[in-house]
């Protein structure tokens, strides 16, 4: 019986409001799958070139870049291949991802990073979800929860994001929060729940400009819970928008309204998409620059030339994402201006100045990510996370057209 009552949890656990089929959807079902289908076709091509104890992360250069699982971003190739079995039905998706999900397992364990969330939640998560199989999963997830806030520190009331600095938190964060609120209704302890929320409120207190937009990192003094400073890491400087940050939050706040009901978070969403989507150096296409303030960089700021003009697929494919399910939590025409803004940016990657052909740009979907210019790391290239998020905004928006109960970011 408590098998039963797990995996009705998990399965009902990433669904937002239902809706009925809307005159307001502009996009049609045969667009979407098209989509959908040239994805199956592409992540194909990628599976080919996989090692077996690798995950697939970038293409640069002519040449496939393959991260160990201990790399942030390991979840991701088995998470897009498990949305795209439950597009497809093709078996052949679930077992690679099965496969990898084998040499991924390990990671519950690894209580040196803050990034459990992306490499077991949008994992693990999807497998428990479409599979139903608690005794493959759940135990998995369960160990993975406890090592994530093994890093909580209940004075500055944040997990700790890196290693180094002071206790760093940055706003990717967030979008690890997910993970424990379900693990709570996994396991019925409410402790996940409470340390995600109490996450949460720190965020929204310190991390945010009054003008709503986001600092990447927030140093903090362990012991009193002071901040210590406020900087960037990926942005291109201190008091900057790096562009996927702000990506982050508003995903992350979306996520915590439709798991408490708490209409702070409603409200402090809405105050970061109007700064995201009202920004003077947001592309009319809708796919950001890598940072709000990159085309007005200063003269002597060392990325003013070389690196202003750099886009962002990531960033606009985890805002399309945020942006569906933003659109179902809020009615009349707020709610409707939510989705025509996800439904242009999804149009913007799905044409050929974002969509790679079949068969090229080493497997993977979408051109044109930015991962860290102030490192001079993954500049210009695919990113095994803008896939990911291309997909699910691409599965969200098939549920809304099927009237459908909207999918989270993972079970």
């Amino acid at each position: 019986m408590l098998a039963l009552v797990v995996v009705t949890v998990v399965a009902s656990a990433c669904q937002s409001q239902s809706r009925e089929p809307s005159d307001s959807l502009q996009l049609s079902p045969e667009f979407i799958n098209e989509q959908l289908d040239d994805a199956v076709a592409q992540i194909k091509v990628l599976a080919d070139s996989v090692p077996t104890d690798r995950m697939p992360r970038t293409f640069q250069g002519d040449t496939s870049v393959f991260s160990n699982t201990e790399w942030w971003t390991s979840g991701f190739y088995p998470g897009s291949l498990l949305y795209l079995y439950e597009y497809s039905g093709d078996e052949e998706l679930l077992q690679l991802a099965k496969d990898k999900l084998a040499i991924l397992e390990k990671e519950k364990y690894n209580k040196g990073t803050h990034d459990l969330g992306f490499m077991l939640y949008c994992s693990f998560g999807n497998a428990l979800r479409l599979t139903g199989d608690t005794a493959a999963y759940e135990e998995i997830l369960l160990t993975g929860a406890e090592s994530l806030i093994s890093r909580y520190n209940p004075t500055v009331k944040a997990i700790r994001s890196w290693e180094g600095w002071t206790y760093p938190v940055i706003i990717d964060n967030m979008m690890n929060l997910e993970f424990l609120t379900q693990v709570s209704k996994l396991s019925g302890d409410p402790k996940y729940r409470d340390i995600a929320v109490t996450h949460a409120n720190t965020t929204m207190k310190n991390h945010y400009r009054p003008d709503h937009s986001s600092y990447h990192v927030i140093d903090y003094n362990p012991v009193d819970g002071s901040i210590v400073g406020r900087k960037t890491a990926q942005g291109a400087f201190d008091e900057s928008a790096w562009a996927r940050g702000q990506a982050w939050g508003l995903y992350g706040y979306v996520m915590m309204y439709r798991e408490t009901g708490d209409e702070t978070y409603l409200d402090f969403a809405k105050q970061i998409a109007s700064f995201i989507l009202d920004h003077p150096n947001m592309p009319a296409d809708l796919v950001p620059f890598w940072d709000f303030n990159a085309p007005d960089l200063p003269e002597d700021s060392p990325y003013a030339t070389t690196y202003k003009t750099y886009r962002d697929a990531s960033t606009a494919s985890i805002l399309a994402s945020a942006l569906i399910e933003f659109s179902t939590q809020i009615k009349g025409d707020e709610g409707h201006d939510y989705l025509a803004q996800a439904e242009k940016i999804l149009q913007s990657l799905s044409s050929p100045s974002y969509k790679a052909e079949i068969g090229t740009n080493g497997g993977f979907i979408l051109l044109h990510s930015v991962g860290s210019i102030p490192h001079g790391s993954e500049i210009d290239v695919p990113l095994t996370y803008a896939d990911y998020y291309y997909i699910e905004a691409l599965m969200r928006y098939r549920r809304l057209l099927e009237g459908q109960p909207l999918l989270g970011g993972a079970p």
